[in-house]
């Protein structure tokens, strides 16, 4: 039965009246439909697994590709399974409203069928070699301009058709931005008048008409951003879209743009491929909070398989999305499923999702999270990864994916910081910044670095950070090279082969950050490394470089030169503060060889640079340690990462850790007027309170507990 616009007016009105949405909904729940689900599944089943697990927003397949409500917008192809009277969009939302939940209708512009694109050839992709783009996986389907008259006439249109019915608070946009450089006629005539030049014929980063084609594209898909926006608000004001989009570092949009403009956004990394860490997914979303500050975000996660094959009706581990969820909220995302298609072929998912959600309703109110406690940031750079593209993976984002590694396994807690916040603000908080390879820094940044430093700041940078100005050119010395005490000495070296650095020897006391390496006296050296030279004359550098030697044959593997002087580490104190600069991949060597004495170093640093903690906890096992606070209490995210399996999925089998002791800094002013554990079947221990600092024991965790403390004054 159709309800008609009054319906759904009334009943949005009834939830959420006059005020902002946003931050209502803590358990999201997606159902992507396909084609011929109408008809052949049950809307009544979905509602009420629904209502099972508390679920407070939802996200249903409504129009673009395929329409699944009786559309009247020309060429929105109505799915052929639809009956006359038939609106299985409406029929779900109506059942979502009568549970009391925010809903969204998602929309997917990116493909049309042949009639349509017979009717509307404007509105279908061109290669550069002036051919229309048929689909790359649906032969029957053409892929659509995202950026032309299909996405500013036909979806703006159908975005209004959807409001003007529905009443919903928002439409999600999946698939919005594109699939590469459009060749149509609006793209090149409006980029040839926005660059005075022609199309680039490929994605080459060396190439400048690449580069203005890449701030065209992002200018033009703000612009629709903001057309879709004021569309929809002309029907119901408190209606937002939001595109999925975004993602770190190789994002292709620029993360602090999204985030300033946005209310509320959404992080699309659904689980875990390849050789891909447990701690994917809390990366995704500190990169989302950097950038969203306390506004919502939700951690979007797959019941399924998501490798490069595309199993969509697949399932994944109970203790793989477990884990993949635990990480998301502990670091302040909101849950949120998504299932493609209505039919069940595969019922293993729905008593662990319908667990997490229940566990987190629960204990809702302490995982609305006003402020992140950590003391620590670790920077991300969009603009480096222009300047390494097609490098980005294997030259800027393995380096961050080492130190993320290391300071996990230091249990240090910490956020992440967007390039575009390297500033007074937004470095105020922390004690401690780590820049792994952050090539790309603004005059003003090395600024606001040198002037944190000074003034009792801590840093951690590696390779080539500070080499390049904001526009990608070279700098003849480091821009925090007078930090540093350190002189560019030549061009980039590497790959190199059988490589070590030599360790200092002698002395009374040895620093920190050689903790552990006391009978060492060669350690292998990077990959690459970025010749330095010490700026002034100073004490003997810690490391210094072995330079490579053969590695073949046996009776030639021996060094040349058994030692320099040249220094392959800068560790020193500037004012206040602290610094140590690796001038060479030890990060990114890390992620890739995964050697402890590399890890060693990493840790020690990140050690001596944090200072006190606002969290420790020592124990057994690998454990990612988040700390926040609430409205009235704060809390102590642990989750078990102690997996054969965390560094490629998916888990099959959780290996509990045992006792922990935890001990926590209290806010100033503040004490705890209660002390629980939330997650089941572990004991919490004594606890003890002395000077502002609580202590106590967990005997074991299993995926994941959360140490909350309920404060008063």
């Amino acid at each position: 039965m159709q309800r008609d616009s009054e319906y759904y007016r009334s009943q949005a009105s009834r939830i959420v009246g006059d005020k902002p949405w946003f931050d209502r909904p803590m358990r999201w729940a997606q159902l992507t439909l396909v084609e011929n689900d109408p008809g052949r599944y049950s809307p009544s089943e979905w509602l009420a697994y629904l209502s099972r697990i508390g679920a407070d927003g939802v996200c249903l397949s409504a129009g673009g590709c395929v329409a699944y409500y009786p559309t009247e917008v020309p060429w929105h192809h109505r799915s052929a399974w639809m009956r006359p009277g038939d609106d299985p969009f409406g029929e779900l939302l109506a059942g979502c409203r009568e549970m009391g939940m925010i809903a969204l209708a998602r929309t997917d512009p990116h493909a049309i069928g042949d009639g349509a694109a017979h009717a509307h050839p404007e509105w279908v992709a061109v290669s550069a070699d002036g051919q229309p783009r048929r689909h790359w996986a649906a032969p029957d389907q053409w892929v659509t301009c995202a950026l032309g008259p299909h996405a500013e006439l036909f979806m703006t249109d159908v975005h209004r058709e959807i409001m003007a019915r529905y009443h919903v608070e928002g439409i999600f946009g999946n698939r919005w931005s594109g699939h590469g450089i459009c060749y149509c006629g609006y793209c090149r005539e409006h980029y040839r008048e926005y660059a005075g030049c022609e199309l680039p014929q490929r994605g080459d980063p060396a190439d400048p008409a690449y580069a203005l084609w890449l701030r065209w594209r992002e200018d033009r898909l703000f612009e629709l951003w903001n057309l879709w926006d004021s569309a929809i608000q002309e029907i119901s004001p408190q209606a937002r879209y939001i595109p999925n989009a975004g993602g770190g570092a190789l994002s292709g949009l620029t993360m602090s743009r999204m985030g300033s403009r946005a209310d509320i956004l959404f992080a699309d990394r659904q689980a875990r491929s390849g050789f891909a860490p447990l701690w994917m997914a809390a990366k995704n979303a500190k990169e989302y909070r950097a950038v969203l500050g306390q506004k919502p975000a939700g951690g979007i996660f797959s019941v399924g398989v998501e490798e490069r094959y595309r199993w969509k009706d697949s399932v994944q581990s109970a203790p793989e999305v477990s884990l993949w969820v635990a990480e998301a909220t502990a670091n302040g995302l909101r849950p949120w499923f998504t299932k493609f298609g209505g039919v069940h072929h595969d019922r293993r998912w729905l008593a662990t999702v319908a667990g997490i959600y229940r566990w987190h309703g629960q204990h809702e109110r302490y995982l609305r999270n006003q402020a992140s406690l950590a003391s620590v940031a670790l920077v991300y750079s969009q603009r480096s990864a222009r300047l390494y593209e097609p490098q980005a993976q294997e030259r800027l984002e393995d380096h961050a994916l080492g130190l993320y590694q290391a300071l996990v396994e230091a249990r240090i807690p910490f956020d992440m910081l967007h390039e575009d916040h390297l500033d007074a603000e937004h470095l105020a908080p922390y004690h401690a910044l780590v820049l792994p390879n952050i090539a790309v820094l603004s005059d003003e940044a090395c600024e606001a670095i040198q002037v944190f430093v000074r003034r009792g700041g801590r840093l951690l940078a590696t390779h080539e950070t500070s080499r390049y100005d904001v526009d990608g050119t070279p700098r003849s010395q480091l821009g925090l090279g007078p930090l540093f005490g350190a002189q560019l000495a030549g061009a980039l070296e590497g790959p190199m082969q059988n490589a070590y650095l030599h360790v200092a020897t002698g002395g009374a006391v040895r620093h920190p950050l050689l903790a552990g390496l006391e009978d060492a006296q060669r350690l292998i050296h990077g990959v690459h490394r970025l010749p330095t030279t010490a700026a002034a004359p100073a004490r003997p550098p810690l490391l210094t470089l072995v330079p490579s030697y053969p590695d073949l044959p046996m009776e030639q593997v021996y060094p040349r030169v058994e030692r320099t002087d040249t220094p392959e580490v800068y560790v020193g104190e500037r004012g206040a503060g602290r610094f140590v600069y690796f001038p060479w991949d030890i990060d990114r060597t890390y992620w890739e060889v995964v050697n402890e004495d590399h890890g060693i170093l990493l840790r020690n640093a990140a050690r001596w640079l944090a200072g006190e903690l606002p969290v420790e906890v020592s124990g057994p096992g690998m454990l990612d340690v988040t700390v926040w606070r609430q409205k009235a209490s704060m809390t102590v995210h642990l989750v078990n990462l102690t997996n054969p399996r965390a560094q490629k999925g998916p888990v099959r089998e959780i290996y509990p850790v045992g006792e922990q002791h935890v001990r926590v800094v209290l806010p100033e002013g503040m004490r705890p007027a209660n002390v629980s554990l939330l997650g089941g079947g572990e004991e919490l221990g004594q606890v003890h309170v002395e000077g502002g600092t609580l202590s106590a024991t967990i005997s074991s965790i299993e995926i994941h507990q959360v140490l909350a403390i309920d404060l008063e004054r």
